[in-house]
């Protein structure tokens, strides 16, 4: 159960979302007041009790409150994607599209390139550094990342991230290209 406070609500009953634990399905969304909500509904959306769910809202939100009913739906299929150790040659040209893609539309000019061989050479580096080496700024940064992460490239730790296995293979493949 999750509990959210939003002037509009994008979301709909069936709708998978990424989330740390892997996907988790909406089953339902219901429009609640304060009083309908329970201590019980707050326990299973991991507050202590009524009054600290309430207190998560904004307080200058006029919104409405969404009840969603939710569910483990699977694991992150990114996990087994960057896990892979192994890339065809279709699927090296389609990554290969994909990342000119991302550099083609993005008011940044090239950055994929830039951004997968700071990671390589500073594993587990924060953001923050990334950005002083990348000189992108670090929210940016931290969006466009999650693009690479989302191709099963990169890793996102607590603190850094990584090549992933997959945007290692990549990265080789794309070497050896260049060299021939």
């Amino acid at each position: 159960m999750a509990f959210r406070k939003w002037q509009r609500c994008a979301l709909k009953a069936g709708s998978l979302l990424q989330t740390a634990v892997g996907l988790i399905k909406i089953l339902k969304i219901e429009i609640v007041k304060k009083d309908q909500i329970s201590d019980t509904d707050a326990l299973y959306a991991g507050f202590s009790d009524k009054q600290q769910l309430l207190k998560s809202f904004p307080q200058d939100s006029l919104g409405q409150i969404f009840k969603l009913s939710i569910c483990y739906h699977s694991p992150d299929p990114r996990v087994a994607l960057r896990e892979q150790t192994v890339l065809s040659a279709q699927q090296f040209n389609t990554m290969k599209k994909r990342l000119k893609r991302l550099d083609q539309y993005s008011k940044k000019g090239n950055w994929t390139a830039k951004v997968l061989a700071t990671i390589k050479n500073h594993p587990n580096l924060h953001a923050l550094g990334l950005s002083e080496l990348t000189g992108f700024d670090r929210e940016w940064l931290k969006l466009n990342i999650r693009k690479l992460k989302n191709l099963g490239l990169t890793i996102s730790h607590h603190i850094g991230y990584e090549i992933s296995p997959l945007g290692m293979v990549f990265i080789e493949n794309c070497i050896e290209e260049d060299t021939n």
